[in-house]
Parts: C-alpha cells; sequence; structure tokens
C-alpha cells in the first residue's frame, strides 16, 4: 500500500478579500515611518506618543506588511496575522481622544480606526461553508 501526502490547500480568497489584505498591507506600510518622526522633539512645544509606541507601532506596521503578503499567498494564518497586527496598531493611537491634542490628530487617528474597521471586515468577509441540515 502506498500513501501520498499533499501539499496543504491554499486559501482561495474572494475579491473583498483581497481588497482587505491589499489596505491592510498599505495601513501597516504607513505605520512603519512613525518611528522616524518622533514628534516630542520636533520643537512645536506638542507633546506627542511616547518613543516606545512609536516603535511598538512601526514592528506592528512591519508584521502587518509582511503577514498580508503571506496572506495574499495563500495563508490563512497570516491573514488573522495582518488583521492582529493592524487592530493592535490602531489601539496604540486611541489615547489622542482622551489626551489634549490637536483636532486634526483626533480626526487622523478617527480615520485610522475607519480603515481597520473597513479592512477586517472585508479580510474576513469570505465565503461561509453551506450547513448540512440533517
Amino acid at each position: 500500500m502506498t500513501s501520498t501526502t499533499l501539499p496543504p490547500a491554499r486559501a482561495a480568497y474572494t475579491t473583498k478579500q483581497k481588497v482587505g489584505i491589499v489596505i491592510a498591507g498599505l495601513y501597516g506600510l504607513t505605520n512603519i515611518p512613525s518611528v522616524f518622526f518622533p514628534s516630542e522633539s520636533s520643537g512645536t512645544g506638542e507633546a506627542g506618543p511616547p518613543f516606545a509606541i512609536l516603535v511598538i507601532s512601526s514592528a506592528l506596521g512591519l508584521i502587518a506588511v509582511v503577514a498580508a503578503v503571506l496572506a495574499w499567498r495563500g495563508s490563512s494564518v497570516a491573514l488573522r496575522i495582518a488583521a492582529g497586527g493592524i487592530v493592535i496598531a490602531t489601539l496604540t493611537g486611541l489615547p489622542a481622544f482622551f489626551v489634549d491634542v490637536s483636532t486634526g490628530v483626533k480626526a487622523l487617528v478617527g480615520v485610522s480606526v475607519l480603515i481597520t474597521v473597513v479592512a477586517v471586515a472585508l479580510m474576513f468577509s469570505g465565503r461561509r461553508p453551506a450547513t448540512v441540515v440533517d
């Protein structure tokens, strides 16, 4: 008797899921350079996020980009990692709603929350398996 090992099946994503993956990857790309532009030392007098948050945001952006590329190639685990990366990166910006910062910063954080919600909703809007009724 001969047994054959088949490679794992790659995920077949819908167009909506692919759009969500692209949005997640682009959002991750926008988070990567944040560590290179700390706002506390900009001389404007406004305090920005702590440097540790900028480092975490950049690392999560890099993770989201790499995971989005792997998800595009069919990895369902990478799809979940990309979603987690952008969600956590967005959570690091939420304190802006509770401190005294300019309205522009609050609007930018609001837009990032909206982008994250749209991306995650699209990424997980795949085909539902048929329900078996006995």
